[in-house]
């Protein structure tokens, strides 16, 4: 006999734990919680500390929720490579990476999407990991950042409720590897040091057109340390030798469609093709002295530091060579930690920081099983390592004596301590003089000013496609007091901005909120103390931050198609193609047929994809080349169409050649004829200039309606 439901004390239970209206936050062990929002630190700008019963359990519990998969970063991509040092800093540390220019220091990097499951597809619009494994010769060092300078949350206390929050919602597991949805926004602006990164997740950073092409950050200021123990304040960048570039948003709808795995299969071909990506390696330098220096707290990750304000100085490159092996015991058993540095690097107070360093250890105990997950060979150190661990799960090392403890006698005192002179570790010698507090700096309160710095900073058409991504997300909501909250948060950072946001989704910019109660400090905290105040203009751009700035002149690695059928002009095409291929671009052949294509010389030519099997969303420009029999074939092809349209449509460069005039006036394209990214029996030369830079997004107002 089944159970009568309505009567089951059960479902009643569940139904409390849902709607309860009285209830306190505990912790598991039912203690009530005074402050959500903020780690114990040693003063309100000190490092956090380690009796902080209420953040380890939070965050143990959070490190423990996915088995086997990372909880975050599941998606991800690496390659093998190699750093290079080009300018001895022993001036600012003692890290033998940074002061031995005769190094050539392997690395293996891993890139990936934050929110998504494994399974998620590449493109969809998320944070990018990008994390380096440097082997050097005194350890392991891990520089564990993301695709953007900034992070959402100021305390590592709010990771797990950023994350809960932007995750599949729990009662129907929707959306996948998505935020446009009510609890991510939720939290957003009921947590607004979250709208300076949230703004870089709206703008096109957020979906690259390749890892290959996007700027890595360490997002915390860190320290360099000299061998006389002078510390300097520094942040870590990475910039990628072929620029920073974008898709569209709707391209990307259309590549995860298309080819759930674009950027795993993009940076899997470069590298192995030869066509080796490469990233300079810069640091923003700050002398202690000048910590309180800027209208900004340099602990405060949700803040960067402009590079008009402190010049990003370049002091080595990145090389990736190598593919992985197996993806599993690479890519997926790799294991990073923000807490794994050598001597000449140290931590700052940086909250978030402070709590990532005991979060990435648990993290990797759930994972991959064991403490001894630093024997899997990825994570290997190439140093030799000797201690007095012994023993736990899956242990490789085959240990030999009995004396597993220091200090000892029967072992020959060995393995013994290191001086410093000798590389041993000695943590930075940091004054602190302060009360035990779970607090936070009222300096970390600005929540308007650097995001505004970025809207200011974009040019128009990314200003464009940052509006496209609010209203798309934000359209997705489905309570109007979320999105009115939201709204009015971007009138505090832009009015243009929240104006046209608010047309975009049919409402009204709010002149005043009820703005709920600020659940991010105690509950016995002064609310005015943390109250964000209205944006300051400490500078009016930066040209750091707008991709216009940030293009490369090459053509190396960009993808071409050639659209063409049996009968196509052999010459015309063979001379684009020589002129492209010397520069290192990849030229596709993209025939109305598979297997080969014989062109107007009698001449056999392998189809690199058949039209029906691939898409111009795929490629970074179109050429067509001439031939009066391809041609006829060509216009019979609805789908050549749709790839002409839609490479004018997404403003890439576009050459017709020859015959290929007549595909030029019977599609889009025969509106932009004086378009400076379409040409009509162009030079080589000149067609590969518009590739270089990337868009010609002057095109996309008048574009934008073009039916595809």
């Amino acid at each position: 006999m089944k159970p009568n439901r309505k009567d089951t004390k059960s479902v009643d239970l569940a139904k409390d734990t849902v709607s309860g209206t009285n209830q306190f936050l505990t912790t598991d062990q039912g203690v009530k919680i005074n402050d959500d929002g903020n780690s114990l630190k040693a003063g309100e700008r000190g490092a956090t500390l380690l009796e902080d019963f209420i953040l380890r359990e939070k965050i143990t519990h959070f490190d423990h929720e996915r088995i086997p998969e990372r909880i975050v970063h599941v998606r991800g991509s690496a390659a093998h490579g190699v750093f290079e040092l080009y300018e001895d800093l022993s001036r600012y540390t003692k890290a033998g990476i940074f002061t031995d220019t005769t190094r050539k220091t392997p690395v293996f990097v891993r890139f990936s999407t934050v929110a998504g499951s494994k399974g998620s597809p590449d493109l969809a619009r998320d944070i990018r990991g990008f994390a380096v494994k440097f082997y050097t010769e005194e350890g392991i060092f891990d520089l564990v950042g993301n695709n953007t300078p900034v992070f959402f949350i100021q305390d590592a206390m709010k990771f797990p409720d950023l994350i809960h929050s932007v995750k599949p919602e729990p009662d129907k597991e929707i959306p996948q590897a998505a935020s446009a949805h009510d609890t991510f926004y939720d939290f957003i602006t009921l947590t607004t040091e979250c709208l300076h990164n949230h703004m870089w997740a709206m703008s096109d950073r957020a979906i690259p057109r390749s890892l290959r092409m996007m700027e890595g950050f360490g997002i915390h200021t860190f320290r360099l340390v000299s061998s006389k123990g002078k510390s300097h304040f520094v942040k870590f960048h990475w910039k990628p030798k072929l620029g920073v570039h974008s898709v569209t948003w709707e391209e990307a709808v259309k590549i995860n469609g298309a080819d759930a795995d674009f950027h795993r299969r993009d940076l899997w071909d470069a590298i192995e093709s030869g066509s080796f990506p490469e990233w300079e390696f810069g640091l923003q330098i700050i002398p202690e002295e000048d910590e309180f220096k800027y209208d900004f707290d340099l602990l405060d990750p949700t803040k960067l530091v402009p590079e008009e304000l402190v010049p990003v100085k370049i002091i080595g490159k990145m090389t990736l060579n190598r593919n992985p092996d197996n993806f599993f015991s690479e890519t997926e058993q790799v294991a990073f930690h923000p807490g794994h540095i050598v001597p000449g690097i140290d931590f700052s107070n940086d909250p978030l920081l402070q709590g990532r360093l005991f979060s990435y250890t648990d993290t990797q105990l759930s994972r991959l099983g064991s403490p001894n997950f630093h024997e899997i060979p990825i994570n290997r150190p190439i140093n030799p390592v000797n201690n007095n661990q012994r023993d736990a799960h899956m242990r490789m090392a085959i240990d030999k004596g009995n004396a597993a403890y220091f200090p000892n006698t029967i072992g020959g005192g060995c393995p013994h301590l290191a001086k410093m002179e000798e590389g041993g570790f000695h943590s930075y010698e940091e004054r602190i003089d302060a009360k035990k507090v779970r607090d936070r700096s009222s300096s970390f309160s600005d929540h308007f000013s650097q995001p505004a710095l970025l809207y200011r900073s974009l040019h128009d058409w990314e200003k464009s496609h940052l509006i496209d991504a609010y209203i798309f997300e934000l359209g997705k909501c489905n309570y109007g007091t979320i999105k009115e909250r939201m709204v009015w948060l971007l009138a505090q950072i832009d009015k243009e901005l929240a104006n046209k946001v608010a047309i975009g989704l049919g409402i009204k910019v709010p002149k005043a909120i009820e703005r709920p109660v600020n659940q991010n400090i105690g509950a016995d905290a002064d609310p005015k103390k943390h109250e964000p105040g209205a944006a300051k203009n400490y500078l009016e751009k930066s040209e750091a931050l707008s991709q216009e700035h940030l293009h490369s002149d090459t053509v190396a690695t960009r993808k071409i198609a050639v659209l063409a059928s049996d009968g196509f002009h052999m010459k015309s095409f063979d001379k684009m193609k020589k002129y492209l291929e010397k520069n290192n671009a990849v030229v596709v052949l993209v025939g109305t047929h598979g297997g080969e294509l014989t062109c107007d010389e009698g001449m056999q030519h392998p189809v690199g994809q058949a039209l029906v099997t691939t898409e111009s969303v795929l490629f970074d420009a179109l050429y067509v080349p001439g031939g009066k029999s391809s041609i006829d074939t060509l216009k019979t092809q609805g789908k050549v169409f749709k790839f002409i349209n839609e490479s004018v449509k997404y403003c890439k460069a576009i050459a017709f050649d020859g015959e290929a005039e007549e595909l030029l006036e019977l599609s889009a394209a025969r509106d932009f004829r004086e378009d400076k990214a379409i040409f009509l029996n162009g030079t080589p030369a000149h067609f590969a200039k518009a590739i270089a830079q990337h868009r010609n997004w002057e095109r996309e107002e008048k574009a934008k309606n073009i039916p595809v």
